[in-house]
């Protein structure tokens, strides 16, 4: 675990100072930056050469959280997010205080809460939400597994965990959804 407890250190340092960090998800590999920061946030469009309309997810570490940032969440949001089986990423309505490069013009962020062990120390260690997006240049496939990064993404990076970059284990990508006013949901990615 020394790679583990090294790399949050290094990525917190990183996030703190504005700075974009490579790091494995609950999914695949993603870039990461503070969430609140908007020039860092830009260095990750930058990075992945990624039009700007297209918006960012953010991860949270614990289901409440979600209060914070969101203003009308549905009611049961936190025993709805607590009963998902797989990662899954929500879309919110009206977002709060977010950087403009965070949230999608119609007002809305998508939001996962993590149960990754690293992703979830990390943001409490942080303090604060962060970016994840996968680590690809725009239009071609995520990153799975460290071996299939691409070297510009690699470069790209201010710090690059080391924590499973040997794990040759593919996860299933999220799940994607909007939580209706009843509390059933739409999936836009199964």
């Amino acid at each position: 675990m020394v790679d583990f407890e090294s790399d949050i250190k290094n990525c917190v340092s990183t996030l703190q100072t504005g700075g974009v960090i490579l790091y494995p998800t609950d999914t695949i590999w993603g870039l990461g930056c503070a969430a609140m920061n908007e020039k860092a946030v830009e260095k990750i469009f930058n990075i992945k050469q990624r039009p700007k309309e297209k918006s960012l997810i953010v991860l949270l570490a614990e289901a409440r959280e979600v209060l914070q940032y969101v203003a009308t969440p549905h009611p049961d949001i936190i025993a709805i997010i607590e009963g998902f089986k797989r990662p899954t990423t929500v879309i919110y309505e009206n977002a709060l205080d977010f950087p403009s490069n965070v949230v999608n013009k119609d007002g809305s962020i998508a939001i996962r809460v993590t149960t990754d062990p690293f992703c979830k120390a990390l943001i409490k260690r942080f303090r604060g939400p962060i970016v994840s997006t996968s680590a690809n240049i725009s239009g071609t496939p995520g990153a799975p597994v460290y071996k299939m990064l691409q070297p510009a993404i690699i470069e790209g990076a201010d710090y690059v965990v080391n924590y499973r970059r040997d794990d040759d284990t593919i996860s299933e990508p999220s799940m994607l959804v909007r939580i209706k006013d009843d509390g059933s949901m739409d999936v836009l990615r199964g």
